[in-house]
């Protein structure tokens, strides 16, 4: 126990506070300057707090939701922000079609691609999971398939740039979470899919870096009604969130967690040091010259 408390725990302080804090002090607005990025779920909450800030980074901006409406405000004031370009093309991520389709038009407009910040998510309810089959597809549809679809969509121009998929998850993709059963579900699912992605990338030498952000609660009008009466927790601002989203995938980390207890974290962080330990012991028994 000595042993521990004297030596153990204050090295562990000193990796956690570089790593949670250096992220901080490499980042420069700069880097965002004249990039083109897609950010998705843009017409309110986080996704809109993300393409403010990259307006006010000169970045070219294209972002999509489902309200036309709510985008032609984000487009406009993106534009007053100082954004080099701001562009919309309004539809819904339950067509997997208009996923595809967005990205080719989102090309054409831009003339490539810097960064995908995939952001949008199907509104949930919390409660007690019974027998809504249909909910749970939608769900995995919305919040996992259409994130494959526009990354698979946007990888030739991401390869092409060195760019960045930046996924935006969620605690409860990580630990099980009650009365959200099917968002969980989809969430877990990006772990598994950019987890695996990001080691295949790697394995083939493809320079294109995938950032998953762990949330914990945020100030979302969405967010805030859901929770409303049942989950008594303080939620973190929305404009700070989605900050540190553009700074984990500027500085292309491979994940970033965002309000959640300095216990949670550490949890986490030492979970994803294992985990990744594992996995690159694993990769020694793979032949890739053989695919």
């Amino acid at each position: 126990m000595a042993f521990v408390k004297n030596y153990l725990l204050p090295i562990l302080g000193i990796f956690l506070a570089y790593y949670y804090y250096s992220a901080n002090e490499g980042f420069r607005p700069e880097m965002l300057q004249g990039k083109k990025v897609i950010v998705t779920g843009a017409s309110k909450g986080i996704g809109k707090e993300i393409a403010y800030h990259l307006a006010k980074m000169g970045a070219h901006v294209m972002v999509t939701a489902r309200s036309e409406e709510a985008l032609k405000k984000t487009v406009s004031d993106c534009l007053e922000y100082g954004a080099a370009s701001a562009y919309y093309i309004a539809g819904t991520m339950e067509n997997m079609t208009f996923a595809e389709q967005f990205v080719a038009k989102a090309e054409k407009i831009m003339g490539g691609l810097d960064m995908l910040i995939l952001n949008h998510v199907i509104e949930t309810s919390l409660k007690l999971f019974t027998d809504d089959i249909h909910f749970v597809r939608k769900s995995m549809e919305v919040n996992y398939l259409s994130y494959v679809v526009l990354s698979v969509a946007a990888f030739p121009m991401l390869k092409k740039s060195n760019g960045s998929i930046v996924v935006v998850s969620s605690m409860a993709g990580k630990t099980a979470c009650p009365l959200i059963t099917p968002y969980s579900a989809s969430k877990f699912a990006l772990d598994g899919f950019f987890s695996s992605i990001r080691k295949e990338y790697a394995m083939t030498k493809v320079n294109v870096s995938v950032t998953l952000c762990i949330l914990g609660l945020i100030n979302t009008d969405s967010a805030m009604e859901a929770i409303s009466g049942i989950l008594n927790l303080e939620a973190a601002p929305k404009e700070d969130c989605a900050l540190e989203i553009i700074k984990a995938g500027a500085l292309r980390q491979e994940e970033m967690y965002y309000d959640t207890s300095w216990l949670v974290r550490t949890s986490l962080l030492l979970n994803h040091l294992g985990r990744n330990f594992m996995e690159s012991l694993s990769l020694r028994y793979y032949n890739i010259t053989n695919l």
